[in-house]
């Protein structure tokens, strides 16, 4: 298995697998598989964000298919740009378990410390098990709950703000 940061070349695998988590896993985004593909040029959007300095996705890779996903979003702004936000975590099903995730998460990691980050943050859906108990083994810690941070039609999710300092 390979763990990299994506480029636009492999936007068309990573646009695929983000619609299989939209449709898979919907209550854990914020976007739903419907906006996803109600987007006018979705592909060169995922793209354009690829190449971004502030964008850093991560792909994990089986037999040259991509399997997984995250991102880390460093911050523009001048005073929150030592921190970064986690985002957009997915695993397929049948690779969870085998510590993809982890190794994802440890990649930006990992770069957010050569970049200078000092903070990474995350929103967690609070019945993500998985997820949280992800998080936390790699120090990530709870600094608070947002109550019905997600609504999905008439369903509400709450979710864990979890941060990781890195200059410790």
């Amino acid at each position: 298995m390979e763990v990299r940061r994506l480029s636009a070349k492999d936007t068309v695998s990573y646009w695929e697998l983000r619609l299989e988590a939209l449709k898979t896993s919907p209550d854990a985004f914020i976007t739903t598989y419907e906006d996803a593909i109600a987007k006018e040029k979705p592909v060169e959007q995922a793209a354009d964000r690829m190449t971004s300095d502030h964008n850093y996705t991560y792909g994990a890779f089986e037999d040259s298919q991509l399997i997984g996903t995250v991102t880390m979003l460093r911050q523009s702004h001048k005073k929150f740009y030592h921190k970064a936000d986690i985002l957009a975590m997915y695993v397929s099903p049948d690779y969870r378990g085998k510590n993809i995730g982890k190794q994802l998460i440890e990649q930006a990691i990992h770069d957010a410390k050569q970049a200078g980050i000092e903070q990474l943050l995350l929103g967690v859906v609070t019945t993500n098990t998985p997820g949280v108990r992800l998080y936390k083994s790699l120090g990530f810690t709870i600094f608070g709950t947002e109550k019905n941070a997600i609504k999905n039609g008439d369903s509400y999710f709450d979710e864990y703000l979890m941060v990781l300092s890195l200059t410790s």
